[in-house]
C-alpha cells in the first residue's frame, strides 16, 4: 500500500535566520497514529543558471563554501529575492552580478527540491545560450568569486573526477546534457 500524507497538527517557528527559518512541525503518522516532531527549513526558492558562450564554453565560478570549507567549481545562482519578478529574472540577475555575463536566450531546464526531507523550497534551473561579458562583477558582501570558462565537453569528466561536486550543479548538467531531462 502506498504511503499517505502525514497530518501536521502543530507548527512552531524556532529560529529566524538570514537565509531560512527553522520550524518544528508535529505530525501524526497515518500508519500508526503516533505523533512525531520534525524540523523543517523554510526559505526563499533558489535558482541557478548554466551560461553557455557561442564558443561552447560554460561560464562557471569558483567560490569558497562554508559548509564544506572548500573552494568549489559551480554555476552562478542564488536566492530568488522578493524583488525578483520570477525565478528566471533572479537567474538572470545572479548571472550578471556574479560573472558580468548576460544572455538574450534563457530557457528553463527544470525544478527540483534540494532536500525534501527537511527543506520546503525549490531550486529552479535555467540554461543561458549565447552568454557574453557585458559588465563588471557586482558581489554581495560575502561573495568572492572567480569566473572560469570551461568547455562544455569537459563537464562530464570534471564531474566524474570529483572537481564538480555541488549536487544542484550536477543536476543542472544532467538536465542540460539530456540525462533525465523533464
Amino acid at each position: 500500500m502506498p504511503p499517505k500524507p502525514w497530518n501536521v497538527t502543530e507548527t512552531e517557528k524556532l529560529h529566524a535566520l538570514r537565509i531560512f527559518d527553522l520550524y518544528r512541525e508535529r505530525s501524526r503518522s497515518p500508519r500508526t497514529g503516533a505523533l512525531h516532531d520534525f524540523y523543517v527549513l523554510r526559505g526563499a526558492d533558489w535558482c541557478n543558471i548554466v551560461p553557455l558562450t557561442e564558443a561552447g564554453e560554460v561560464v562557471m565560478i569558483r567560490q569558497y563554501r562554508h559548509g564544506t570549507r572548500e573552494v568549489t567549481l559551480e554555476i552562478p545562482g542564488g536566492m530568488v529575492d522578493a524583488s525578483d519578478a520570477s525565478p528566471l529574472e533572479a537567474a538572470r540577475r545572479e548571472l550578471l552580478e556574479e560573472t558580468g555575463y548576460a544572455a538574450d536566450t534563457v530557457e528553463p531546464l527544470g525544478v527540483i527540491h534540494p532536500n525534501p526531507a527537511m527543506q520546503r523550497h525549490a531550486c529552479h534551473t535555467f540554461a543561458a545560450r549565447g552568454a557574453r561579458l557585458v559588465a563588471d562583477q557586482h558581489f554581495d558582501q560575502t561573495e568572492d568569486i572567480e569566473v572560469v570558462l570551461v568547455p562544455l565537453r569537459e563537464i562530464p569528466a570534471r564531474i566524474a573526477a570529483g572537481e564538480i561536486t555541488h549536487a544542484l550543479v550536477v543536476v543542472a548538467f544532467a538536465w542540460l546534457l539530456g540525462f533525465g531531462a523533464p
